[in-house]
């Protein structure tokens, strides 16, 4: 069985740090795609980051890059976002996808394979 576990989050000022790790296990494959979407109260779901799990390649939203960071030591280990310079429009419910590609993250839906965590909310005050 897929777990896929967040953790991090929390309430931050604008212009400070937060960190985001998710640990996936029990995943059906060797190596996948691991990243973030978030979802605001009234707004779609968006994509934020993700990282391949092989050659740690990875996707940011035009919205993070500069000031995100997705990373992985290895293939086990948890996949870590750490953002920095937030903003209160950073505002959301984070939510941890473990999925067989990347393409996800660029806009198409999610494979069978897919198994999401069950979301940390991050709030970012002004």
């Amino acid at each position: 069985r897929v777990q896929v576990v967040e953790s991090g989050g929390g309430s931050v000022q604008a212009g400070g740090s937060l960190k985001l790790s998710c640990q996936v296990s029990g995943f059906p494959a060797s190596i996948y795609a691991v990243g973030w979407f978030r979802q605001a109260p009234g707004k779609d779901r968006e994509a934020v980051a993700a990282i391949w799990t092989g050659d740690k390649s990875t996707f940011y939203a035009d919205f993070v890059k500069g000031r995100a960071t997705i990373s992985q030591e290895l293939t086990k280990d948890p996949v870590i976002l750490q953002m920095n310079m937030v903003k209160p429009e950073d505002t959301a419910m984070y939510y941890c996808l473990a999925d067989s590609t990347l393409s996800a993250w660029y806009g198409a839906n999610p494979s069978p394979m897919k198994s999401w965590g069950q979301g940390t909310q991050v709030t970012v005050s002004s």
